[in-house]
């Protein structure tokens, strides 16, 4: 009978002692998860994921589609597009969107820039969209089922700072014929 108080007495002190826990736990702010993890997720599953995780890192995100996420970063805002492959390697497609000046569009200039762009670069693709009135620059980063948040923040300023670079390489007048695209409201 003893024996039988002694153990009760000491299951109700670890479930008080555990609930403390739980209640102090609660009540102190929690970080927010530094990966996101896409394991067996579709791609408009890994989209909704991926736009909580950079919410809650304090990042100005929205969705811009089914399975897209728009994000800013500094001045600049990407379109983030996971493509899930359950039997192999993971990616976000990173895109960022420039108008182009009616001046431009359909000219043999602006298809030798995409084409010369193509050809000398390897950290994104550059397409023409919208018959020739959008230009889309796309890079890729890989992943296997989880994605680190900070690996992601430093891919999209590695694109940003090869674009400021681009546009540094062309003539100043490009700036009036070349401008990037908000795919978000910046409030």
């Amino acid at each position: 009978m003893k024996k039988r108080f002694i153990a009760a007495l000491t299951l109700l002190v670890c479930n008080q002692v555990l609930a403390t826990q739980v209640l102090a736990t609660e009540r102190t702010p929690q970080p927010a998860p530094e990966r996101v993890y896409f394991s067996g997720m579709s791609d408009e599953l890994a989209a909704d994921a991926l736009l909580v995780s950079l919410i809650n890192k304090n990042y100005l995100a929205k969705k811009v589609g089914p399975n897209k996420v728009g994000v800013q970063l500094g001045d600049h805002q990407f379109v983030l597009q996971p493509s899930l492959n359950p039997e192999g390697i993971d990616r976000i497609l990173a895109s960022r969107f420039y108008a182009v000046s009616p001046k431009l569009v359909g000219t043999q200039e602006l298809m030798v820039l995409i084409g010369t762009l193509n050809h000398k670069l390897n950290f994104a693709k550059f397409t023409l969209r919208e018959e020739g009135k959008v230009i889309q620059v796309q890079g890729a980063a890989t992943f296997v089922d989880t994605l680190e948040l900070e690996e992601l923040r430093r891919f999209l300023i590695w694109i940003d700072d090869a674009l400021l670079r681009v546009g540094q390489a062309l003539p100043n007048t490009t700036e009036q014929l070349i401008k990037p695209i908000p795919v978000m409201p910046m409030n």
